[in-house]
């Protein structure tokens, strides 16, 4: 993930991060943009929401997980790709404060220009899509 520049940081509550890297396939994919809201702390965060954090072992990435549950100690985090395991698998639970945003929406990018009112139209309807904590989905990632 991008991580804002020295001027953006934390002044306004809604933010644009690009996501890189294919651990949240299929919810998101490289190139996505994603609609976040900066978090005040871990307890605006609920079980099943999409999150962005730092990386516990390497402070200065951000990186973008699935907050599956609360822990001792903070939050297990996984990805959606069970074929990467760079989250709580690798590095354990993530502290409260590593917490920084919840995504409230992707925006996918066209991949070429629309040209017809249709076209357009089903872009749209395929590409912006809002995040919700899929409860279901973390209790699956949980049973692993």
């Amino acid at each position: 993930m991008r991580e804002p520049g020295a001027g953006q940081r934390r002044r306004v509550p809604f933010q644009l991060v690009e996501v890189t890297g294919p651990s949240m396939v299929p919810t998101l994919v490289h190139g996505d943009w994603l609609l976040v809201r900066h978090v005040a702390g871990a307890d605006e965060v609920r079980e099943g929401e999409v999150v962005v954090l730092r990386h516990p072992l390497q402070q200065d990435l951000l990186i973008v997980k699935r907050a599956v549950e609360r822990r001792e100690g903070g939050w297990w985090v996984l990805g959606d790709n069970t074929f990467v395991e760079n989250d709580s698998r690798e590095f354990g639970t993530v502290p409260d404060e590593l917490v920084l945003a919840r995504g409230l929406g992707r925006f996918r990018p066209p991949i070429e220009v629309q040209r017809s009112v249709a076209g357009v139209a089903g872009w749209v309807a395929s590409s912006v899509r809002p995040l919700r904590a899929d409860r279901s989905f973390s209790r699956r990632l949980r049973a692993r």
